[in-house]
């Protein structure tokens, strides 16, 4: 049964409509529609509130109706939204059944692989330490977990632990035929992150690049395809020198993945001429960024002639020999641009603080570079705003491959992709105070950050491939006010969800999946 407006034509012109309540009956071979019941016309029913007063009255009639009109005002709401998403990623990517596999399939272990799931979705959504984690949990609309005690969490780090390898693997390989995805170019990094207190065995004192150098420490690699997409971790004593971890690192991945092919990635400021000629004798192709200012060498390739190649909008390349070495010349007009705006705006607040007296400007080392200091006599260098303007817009980078200049410079830009892999490892392991004091726990810690990681990407990934324009933090936002309200009515269990807001749709779609039904009975 359902409503149908029924349209006429007065004799001035005009229309009148009727409300008519209709059932659909078959004849023959044809769909007819048969009238139930005239309920008159329209404006004379809105006018005198009797639409109104029948839907109140049909509501009545129907369990879902009231309870959406008088039971979803419940202050105690649990979070949905996620776990939907990343429950069908988690499946999606074969997380769960390689975990299955290995552990052995059983009641008992599908509680730890709950576990696991239950610490990679946290990470992703609002890390917190195991303890955490067990009180999080009861937030979460997920039944499997309600099962999981403090035990499984970490009893599930150890399990990670043994099954690193075989995980990393499988995964990849399951990603790889997912998103096409292959692995002739690769790029390699490390950082450090530092322990309070003794730490772990693996924790060393050694070169801190979080500049906390009186604190234990390891190291932590990880390889990732030219997409950015992680392909496998390794973690090292604090103490294991940059080269050393390559060496290592390349190794492993030649037994592993079968690769051939290994460039080192890395900013500028992070590797000295000693490394690289380490780096040269271990016949590893690398990228690197050069420090840019103070630098002859790098002048002397600024001002050698050439026509740029466009690759993007925002950014132009150049190569250029010198000494032997091979340099890209990288160039954003867009940057350029505000480059020399900022210029402009230095030149003016230097001029107004040194009619006002140019003492303050003597210590100030962000304006220093800029002046002219001789004895009490302090101007404007003009030399040296002249030469800044070369720099305007332009980084140079440093390599040995046989990439052309374009991809030179695209693998480049993905180096942020490595350092944001970093900044996601490193999240949980900075929590202070740590709470792992054993190799084991501490690497099953940073296996979840991992997984956390590799869910993340492929649903970045697959955002992308259905054109979506937004980010994965406002998808995420979004998603998280998608809740979950259970609801006893008559002795009746249901489950309601409150709307799809904002851009957690975007999510839905990418994964080819529908939001659960607004309300169902559960039994």
């Amino acid at each position: 049964m359902f409503l149908r407006l029924k349209h006429f034509k007065n004799k001035d012109g005009s229309t009148r409509s009727y409300l008519q309540l209709v059932e659909n009956i078959r004849v023959g071979n044809k769909t007819r529609q048969k009238v139930l019941v005239n309920l008159g016309r329209v404006d004379d029913l809105q006018n005198s509130g009797q639409i109104d007063r029948l839907i109140e009255s049909l509501r009545n009639f129907s369990t879902k109706e009231w309870i959406r009109k008088e039971a979803l005002n419940v202050n105690q709401t649990y979070l949905w939204g996620p776990v939907i998403i990343f429950e069908q990623l988690w499946k999606e990517l074969g997380i769960e059944r390689v975990l299955k596999r290995l552990l052995g399939d059983t009641d008992v272990v599908s509680d730890y692989v709950e576990a696991i799931f239950a610490m990679v979705l946290n990470r992703l959504v609002e890390p917190r330490s195991k303890r955490g984690v067990d009180r999080w949990v009861s937030k979460v609309y997920r039944p499997e977990f309600e099962q999981l005690s403090l035990q499984h969490y970490y009893r599930g780090l150890d399990y990670l632990e043994k099954f690193k390898e075989e995980v990393e693997e499988e995964l990849f390989s399951n990603v790889k035929t997912l998103f096409n995805l292959n692995l002739d170019l690769v790029f390699w990094d490390t950082t450090s992150t530092y322990f309070q207190g003794e730490g772990p065995e693996l924790s060393m004192y050694g070169r801190s690049k979080d500049h906390r150098s009186d604190c234990k420490q390891v190291m932590i690699g990880v390889l990732m395809t030219k997409d950015g997409f992680p392909v496998a971790h390794q973690i090292f004593p604090g103490n294991t020198a940059d080269i050393d971890t390559f060496r290592i690192a390349l190794e492993d991945i030649r037994r592993r993945f079968n690769i051939d092919r290994v460039i080192v990635v890395a900013d500028r400021g992070m590797i000295s001429n000693g490394l690289i000629e380490e780096i040269d004798k271990a016949g590893l192709s690398y990228i690197f960024g050069v420090k840019m200012r103070r630098s002859k060498r790098v002048e002397a390739v600024l001002n050698q002639p050439g026509d740029y190649e466009e690759v993007e909008e925002n950014l132009k390349v150049k190569e250029v020999l010198h000494e032997g070495e091979r340099y890209v010349i990288c160039f954003n007009p867009f940057q350029a641009e505000r480059d020399r705006i900022k210029s402009e705006e230095i030149v003016k607040n230097l001029s107004k603080k040194l009619k006002e007296g140019p003492k303050s400007l003597v210590g100030n080392r962000g304006y220093r570079r800029y002046l002219n200091i001789q004895k009490t006599d302090v101007k404007i260098d003009q030399e040296k705003m002249a030469s800044e303007v070369k720099y305007n817009g332009k980084y140079v980078l440093r390599t040995n491959t046989k990439l052309t200049n374009r991809e030179v410079a695209q693998s480049y830009k993905l180096l942020w992709k490595v350092e944001r892999t970093f900044r996601e490892l490193k999240s949980g392991l900075d929590l202070r105070p740590i709470y792992h004091y054993t190799d084991t726990r501490v690497k099953g810690h940073i296996m979840i950050c991992f997984l956390a990681l590799v869910m993340e990407t492929a649903l970045c990934r697959k955002l992308k491939e259905i054109g979506s324009t937004f980010s994965y933090a406002e998808i995420l936002e979004d998603l998280t006010e998608i809740r979950a309200v259970e609801i006893t009515v008559e002795g009746k269990r249901f489950l309601a969800r409150t709307e799809t807001m904002g851009n957690a749709y975007d999510a839905f779609k990418a994964l080819k999946i529908r939001p659960p039904n607004l309300l169902k009975e559960i039994t």
